[in-house]
């Protein structure tokens, strides 16, 4: 059976490499240090790294020729990154085996599974060229430069530690930072894996030859397999559309990696702590979508039943969005319910949002300013309101902090988009400000932040009247000033953030 899973393996390792240049050992290291008992010692997962780097080295080349043929390999933008990479290998091999079995084959795990949600969340890499006028004339300008030296450092020294290969860091450099396409940033990174892989795999095996004596045949096998499939996959991806190969390795790395974490700490899922934590995120789930749901539900109705104009009604929404932390604080079951359930219940809406869209009452309920406005903010503000709640909750162990930051941006957003929009006649005109907003909106901002900063300090915390006057006249003036700098509806994550912040150290200082 162990035979099996070495083979799927690195069946698994040669497609990943072949469609999203993927180093094998993303794939390799979870199933053999998880499925295979003989991988299952205390320099288990170092032996399996060490395979799956042996295992990348024709995997990659054939993968990098097929995609040159196709015109899809551009190291003049690569060329730096490949040095900085190629020196920094030998030194995370050694860090690799100085820190054990444990920490290298739990990394290996996780990664496998967050690098499969980004493939699912943005299949097809966004490009944003961020070379200046040397990207685009085909090379480097000192912005690229400056970029290429510090990833490729840093991805150079966790491709010896983990073993990666860097394929996937390398693919998000060359497409967000770089300028290039995906299949061009597929072909030059796998061009660059095949060197690394090769430095790598020598480093871990001089540093532990045993892996020769002891696992030469599952090498072997390992090399073949995987080179045969990076190059049929590697040939498939050249004829498709990038999103397509994007969607395609996002599931099956998401898949793959959720297993091998359910698998690798069952006993930990198995345990009642777990399964009381299971219990209590259920129970604040579903009275978080009531609430949400019926608060939400009732408005929708008022919008119908009296035409309320939408911009009003955009801004009402906001309500049910940010009560919706304090109900949460107030009701859950523990802060790591709490916070898993403002998460869950993120990953949850998004794609229902997504469906909605393509309905005809959509655009006539919701005031968008750019396509996918509105899922988006949704998403960012329920992923950063369980960012504060495990912080203000869990770690400081102030609850009243969420509950304060939250409502401060939560009401001082409708006041400043009230006040602003009809009586906004002086404009924002400093560099750092958006040159949409005034400085009435921003003076409505700061008084309705103090106010409802005040109101909870006093209700929610020991915060004596003098000290929470302070407080909130800073927070109220923190509130404005960082929804004035706040573009393309980030002030969700930001204001509250600066927020949260100013009133935990003001709770350090005073």
């Amino acid at each position: 059976m162990e035979w099996f899973w070495i083979l799927a393996a690195a069946a698994g390792a040669g497609i990943g490499t072949g469609l999203a240049g993927l180093s094998a050992a993303t794939v390799m290291v979870p199933v053999l240090i998880v499925l295979c008992p003989s991988f299952a010692g205390e320099t288990g997962a170092y032996q399996a790294t060490a395979i799956a780097l042996a295992s990348d080295i024709l995997g990659s080349a054939a993968a990098a020729v097929t995609y040159a043929r196709h015109g899809n390999l551009d190291m003049k933008r690569g060329s730096v990154m490949a040095a900085c990479i190629l020196t920094m290998c030998a030194v995370g091999s050694w860090a690799a085996y100085l820190a054990g079995n444990v920490v290298l084959g739990g990394f290996s795990l996780f990664l496998t599974f967050c690098i499969g949600i980004r493939f699912l969340v943005k299949p097809d890499a966004s490009r944003r060229n961020f070379g200046e006028d040397g990207a685009r004339a085909g090379g480097l300008g000192w912005r690229g430069i400056a970029v290429s030296l510090f990833f490729g450092l840093t991805i150079g020294f966790g491709t010896g530690f983990v073993g990666t290969g860097g394929g996937m860091m390398m693919l998000i450099v060359f497409t967000v930072f770089l300028g290039m396409g995906l299949k061009e940033a597929v072909g030059t990174s796998t061009c660059i894996m095949t060197f690394t892989a090769l430095i790598a795999s020598a480093a871990h095996i001089l540093i532990h030859p045993a892996i020769l004596l002891e696992k030469w045949d599952v090498m072997l096998v390992s090399i073949v397999t995987a080179t045969v499939f990076s190059l049929l996959s590697a040939r498939f991806a050249n004829r498709v559309p990038g999103r397509v190969v994007g969607l395609t390795a996002g599931v099956c790395l998401t898949l793959l990696g959720g297993a091998m974490i359910i698998l690798q700490y069952r006993d930990f899922f198995a345990s009642r702590a777990v399964a009381d934590l299971a219990r209590g995120t259920l129970l604040t789930l579903g009275r978080y979508a009531v609430y949400i749901g019926s608060l939400a539900a009732g408005l929708i109705l008022l919008y119908f039943l009296f035409r309320i104009p939408k911009d009003v009604f955009r801004k009402l929404l906001h309500v049910a969005a940010f009560t919706s932390s304090i109900f949460i604080v107030l009701r859950g079951e523990g802060w790591l319910a709490e916070t898993l359930t403002l998460a869950l219940f993120a990953l949850i809406v998004w794609p229902i949002l997504a469906l909605a869209e393509r309905w005809r009452g959509y655009g006539a309920l919701f005031v968008e300013k750019k396509p996918g406005e509105v899922k988006n903010s949704l998403l960012l503000l329920f992923l950063s309101q369980a960012a504060l709640c495990a912080l203000a909750c869990g770690f400081l162990k102030k609850p009243w902090i969420l509950i304060a930051a939250t409502a401060s941006w939560g009401l001082g957003d409708i006041a400043a988009a009230w006040v602003g929009r009809p009586l906004g006649k002086h404009k924002i005109r400093l560099r750092f400000a958006d040159p949409a907003k005034s400085w009435e909106g921003s003076a409505a901002m700061a008084a309705v932040s103090f106010t409802a900063c005040l109101v909870s300090l006093l209700l929610l915390s020991v915060c004596p009247l003098p000290k929470a006057l302070l407080w909130s006249a800073l927070t109220g003036i923190v509130s404005s000033a960082a929804e004035m700098c706040s573009r393309d509806g980030w002030d969700a994550v930001t204001v509250p953030a600066a927020d949260a912040l100013v009133l935990w150290i003001l709770s350090l200082l005073y």
